[in-house]
């Protein structure tokens, strides 16, 4: 996604997905139709539309119901398709009302990485509650993000309830050397404090290299998933440590691909680890698809069973290019990460 292939090849290169187009304004269809008016244009009459899946329960939930479940939480995990407007819009109105009767979560991205909150913090000095100023402050229309209209809702929505805003995700220097070099290249205590000098079981470890080269539309060489595993690994447990690190009392959201919001290896895993019994609930929005009819059909067959969220929010699908496509034509030019040494 980020110009910076080597560290945003997890899985952000999956950001050759280019911005989500808005489509016409039609009401849509199901539990959500008063509520929400959906941007993206396909699959709009798909039965699932709008639902949402208690996946520990087995069962539908109403939209107030999820929130009451998540104000519950310590830390709560919003997972996106990163193009997906209506996923942001989505997050957007669930930040709202996990800020509401006086509680002040901070609000992570994934979007903004450590290296950055400086420069947030400075840009919001100048011009408190201006979400714009933060864009123009990291240069967002160069960062390889989609489009920050999409983004703006969910920063606007915190500023609005006063909430801090964290930059939650890896360096680049440190993802790139990572991804080049291996633990060697980061130092020691960095690599301890994000778990990296434990080896992940040898199944998870599988399943993540499947994920990502399916991801990668099977375009990327098999020795390059190790490293990318590392990245995805770092990245998931960075994210969990800003999380820990930003909760003042009020516990913290984190806005973030759906992939870093999975429960049995993204981060929720990593805060269940070290967050001392804190509740842990993630999100994950789902676009449907045509032949999917019932949670279960989004269930992945080499996965363990479940759908790997709390809770799934089925959404509409977005128009979008043939990523494989533009995939393959980048990995032509030698857009891949050289094997880790």
């Amino acid at each position: 996604m980020r110009p910076a292939p080597l560290l945003r090849l997890v899985p952000l290169l999956l950001l050759l997905v280019g911005c989500a187009t808005a489509g016409t304004r039609e009401a849509p269809t199901g539990q959500a139709a008063a509520a929400h008016a959906w941007q993206s244009p396909l699959l709009r009459d798909h039965p699932l539309i709008g639902r949402i899946w208690d996946v520990s329960q087995g069962r539908w939930l109403e939209e107030p119901a999820l929130r009451e479940q998540l104000a519950k939480a310590r830390y709560v995990l919003l997972g996106e398709r990163h193009d997906n407007a209506d996923h942001h819009l989505l997050q957007a109105s669930l930040v709202r009302a996990l800020a509401g009767s006086g509680r002040r979560p901070a609000l992570a991205f994934e979007m903004l990485d450590v290296e950055q909150q400086a420069t947030v913090d400075a840009a919001l000095a100048r011009e408190p509650g201006n979400a714009d100023a933060i864009a123009q402050a990291v240069d967002w229309a160069h960062s390889g993000w989609p489009d920050w209209a999409l983004y703006r809702p969910i920063f606007a929505a915190g500023l609005e309830r006063g909430l801090p805003i964290v930059a939650a995700n890896l360096s680049r220097a440190q993802g790139k050397a990572l991804a080049m070099q291996g633990t060697s290249a980061l130092p020691a205590e960095l690599v301890t404090r994000l778990g990296l000098d434990t080896p992940l079981p040898e199944d998870v470890s599988r399943a993540m290299r499947s994920e990502l080269f399916q991801a990668h539309c099977g375009a990327m060489p098999e020795t390059h998933m190790e490293p990318m595993v590392q990245v995805q690994r770092a990245r998931d447990a960075q994210m969990a440590e800003r999380l820990r690190a930003s909760d003042t009392g009020d516990g913290a959201i984190l806005i973030t691909g759906a992939g870093h919001a999975r429960t049995d290896r993204g981060v929720p895993a990593h805060l269940a680890r070290g967050a001392g019994g804190a509740t842990v609930r993630s999100v994950g929005f789902v676009e449907v698809s045509a032949d999917k009819r019932e949670p279960g059909d989004y269930v992945e067959a080499d996965g363990t069973g479940r759908l790997p969220f709390d809770y799934v929010w089925f959404t509409p699908a977005a128009e979008r290019e043939d990523l494989c496509a533009k995939l393959r034509e980048r990995m032509k030019h030698g857009a891949h990460p050289p094997p880790q040494k």
